[in-house]
């Protein structure tokens, strides 16, 4: 079945378009309405074409501002071939600035294949793997921490077993320049937006840029700098910023501490610090029984901090930080 999506704008056609996807949605307030799903493209010739996301969750920003900047300010005459942009890929939680959908509670980013006839982020999420990705040779989904989250702004480049993007993604990791990259295995069958691009030959790249329910002073222009040089690096766009000097660092595994017990959450770390094992990591202050001490979590193994909890209320299984462990030496 095809999608029940369709486009405002045309494909096919040069030059800078900017308009809707309409995903018919029937609801008390509007029988025959539609949910409208900003796009844009801009085409020009011959060239590769990009696929470019933000929020993907709603409640991460840094990259709906990065790429509404871009849509605004990127030359026609400086892309060859098109960029396609989301910058508000599940608009409804973009909209309400959750992380998943308030219409059907969907995650886009555990949605992918998707559904043609399924709930609305089931929709979005055939429409992109089935009509935008056929259509690509490059996706960039720009994440962050959203409202949980504080990354160390990081890019990560998803692998599938004997990649054959693998050279291409560690070019992009070069141009992008962010502090940190981690590298980690995934599998074709699942519903992230790389599985979904891995599915269509499509090299895909993500980031996790800060978070924490807000855009940190100047990372979207930072951030922004080093999505040109890499879009420059695959041939999409002509010219972007140098890059400042600074030292990058990447990671083969990732790790976590998570909350073993409900209370308040003071971490003892944060984002960009090197941990050791035994290195007390977090308490957790039992606040509700007076008297009694906190639960003390330690780190488990060498690495650096990725991003560590924004909210102190915890429960039980929330993810308190995400470490990058095993650094690759160049």
């Amino acid at each position: 079945m095809s999608s029940l999506i369709t486009s405002t704008i045309d494909f096919d056609a040069n030059g800078v378009q900017h308009g809707y996807l309409q995903l018919l949605h029937s609801v008390h307030r509007s029988a025959y309405g539609f949910i409208p799903i900003p796009i844009a493209s801009i085409k020009n010739g011959e060239g590769p074409t990009v696929l470019l996301m933000a929020g993907n969750h709603g409640d991460e920003y840094e990259g709906q501002v990065i790429l509404s900047e871009m849509i605004r300010t990127l030359p026609l005459e400086e892309v060859t071939g098109q960029l396609i942009f989301l910058p508000m890929s599940n608009f409804p939680a973009a909209e309400a600035g959750l992380r998943t959908s308030p219409l059907d509670q969907g995650n886009l980013n555990r949605s992918f294949p998707g559904n043609p006839a399924g709930t609305p982020t089931q929709q979005i999420a055939h429409y992109i793997e089935n009509t935008l990705l056929e259509r690509a040779d490059y996706l960039f989904d720009l994440h962050s921490g959203g409202s949980s989250l504080l990354y160390k702004p990081t890019l990560l480049i998803s692998l599938y077993g004997d990649d054959p993007h693998l050279a291409e993604k560690q070019a992009v990791e070069k141009a992008f320049g962010l502090p940190l990259t981690l590298y980690f295995e995934r599998d074709e069958i699942g519903g992230f937006s790389s599985a979904a691009a891995f599915r269509k030959g499509v090299c895909s790249i993500l980031t996790e840029l800060a978070g924490g329910g807000a855009v940190t002073k100047g990372l979207a222009r930072e951030a922004g700098d080093g999505l040109k040089r890499s879009l420059k690096s695959i041939g999409a766009i002509s010219s972007a910023p140098e890059a400042a000097p600074g030292r990058s660092r990447a990671f083969l595994e990732e790790g976590s501490i998570f909350a073993t017990e409900p209370g308040v959450f003071e971490p003892l770390a944060d984002p960009g610090e090197d941990v050791k094992p035994g290195q007390p990591a977090a308490l957790i202050h039992q606040t509700e029984t007076p008297g009694r001490p906190p639960v003390e979590l330690f780190f488990e193994a060498d690495g650096v901090i990725l991003a560590k909890r924004v909210p102190a209320r915890v429960v039980r299984g929330d993810c308190l930080f995400h470490i990058g462990q095993g650094e690759r030496q160049d």
